[in-house]
């Protein structure tokens, strides 16, 4: 039997349907507005990038405060080129990428990237602050030029003063690792070898960082370390805050065939 309505209720039912859409519209809790851009310092901006989304880290993460949407993480380094890349041992799974400003700066920033089993690379720790050599960089590296040798470079030994911290790479814990005197500007250079890691530039790989046996000639420098910072640049190492130091060491991973990818942005970008 078919319903039938006054004219008045009629009215109010039509009015009722018309009305729900508007009223869920306006009960709905709008989204929240897009959250500003970080504004974290220097070197750690230099960790980001900016994509088609907004400012993303170089995990891949969006950088700004209290965002939800997430990027796949890359399937290369950050700001390394195929010319840079074409060095990184096919079995590297553990990179730790040192750029610089400039050829001739000696303020760099450091980040230790991993790959998963996907091969895509993420940031596994950093970015820290770091130091490269007074004058900066060099394609060509001679004993007392006062520059860091760029390239791709194996990790393979650690050492140093201090007790192990944990690391994963043979660590030789030796007195000889002692740095007396001052820097460039000033600083004090006491502690820097308390922790020590090797960077496969004109050494024999599976010594001590302290073997001053040099295959490619004493003209061309050797005893490239990375070792802790003293607040100011190297005569060619790379420095990292000490906690950067110890967090380093216990993550490099003889397994992963870990290399230090270092030089100015340009460069490496190649």
């Amino acid at each position: 039997m078919p319903l039938s309505l006054s004219n008045g209720a009629a009215r109010w039912l039509v009015g009722a349907l018309c009305a729900a859409p508007l009223l869920a519209a306006c009960t709905q809790t709008p989204s929240a507005p897009p959250s500003p851009p970080s504004s974290a310092g220097s070197h750690a901006a230099s960790a980001t990038v900016d994509g088609p989304f907004g400012r993303h880290d170089a995990a891949g993460q969006d950088a700004r405060p209290g965002a939800r949407f997430r990027l796949p993480p890359p399937a290369h380094l950050p700001g390394v080129g195929p010319a840079t890349r074409a060095d990184v041992p096919a079995g590297t799974r553990q990179a730790l990428v040192v750029v610089g400003e400039t050829r001739d700066t000696s303020d760099a920033t450091a980040v230790l990237y991993e790959q998963d089993v996907t091969q895509q690379w993420r940031r596994a720790a950093g970015p820290w602050p770091a130091h490269n050599a007074l004058r900066g960089w060099t394609l060509d590296h001679r004993e007392g030029d006062l520059r860091t040798p760029i390239g791709v470079f194996g990790l393979g030994d650690a050492g140093g003063l201090l007790p192990d911290p944990g690391a994963r790479l043979p660590y030789d814990q030796d007195d000889e690792f002692v740095a007396t005197g001052t820097g460039f500007l000033g600083e004090s250079l006491d502690g820097s070898f308390d922790y020590v890691v090797a960077i496969d530039y004109n050494r024999v790989r599976g010594t001590t960082p302290l073997d001053k046996e040099r295959p490619l000639g004493s003209d061309r420098g050797g005893g490239v370390w990375i070792h802790v910072d003293h607040d100011g640049p190297t005569q060619a190492c790379i420095s990292l805050p000490r906690n950067a130091m110890r967090e380093l060491l216990r993550a490099l991973d003889p397994a992963k065939q870990p290399v230090i990818v270092m030089g100015p942005a340009a460069e490496l970008a190649r």
